[in-house]
């Protein structure tokens, strides 16, 4: 059975900073690109930072230099280092895993999603 579990989310206020972590069971960790969306109250989901072995990392812009994106491969396990947070951060946060396909560690597609956690910066 697969499993895709999200944990580390909560409340923190701007500045603050959380870790979040994506436990993977199921499938071949290795093998996939793992990547970070969030989703915020009315707005489209958006992919926030990607990892894998082959492609490296990626992040979007407006995340660069305050989250980092980790993999503990021993632990199928990723991790999304979120720091000097700021309330537009406020979502849930997924984790997501496909193949790559040409756009560094971007799936095209996606084979599994966790279930989110909550991540709410107050201002």
């Amino acid at each position: 059975e697969v499993q895709f579990v999200e944990s580390g989310g909560g409340l923190v206020q701007t500045g603050g900073s959380l870790r979040l972590s994506c436990a993977a069971s199921g499938f071949t960790f290795d093998d996939y690109a793992i990547v970070w969306f969030r989703q915020a109250p009315g707005k489209e989901r958006e992919g926030v930072s990607c990892i894998s072995s082959t492609d490296g990392t990626d992040y979007i812009d407006s995340v660069k230099g305050r989250f980092t994106i980790s993999a503990d491969n021993a632990k199928n396990t990723v991790y999304l280092q979120m720091n000097s947070l700021k309330p537009e951060d406020t979502a849930v946060y997924y984790c997501a895993a496909g193949f790559t396909a040409g756009w560094g560690c971007w799936p095209r597609d996606y084979d599994y999603w966790g279930q989110g956690t909550q991540v709410t910066v107050s201002s």
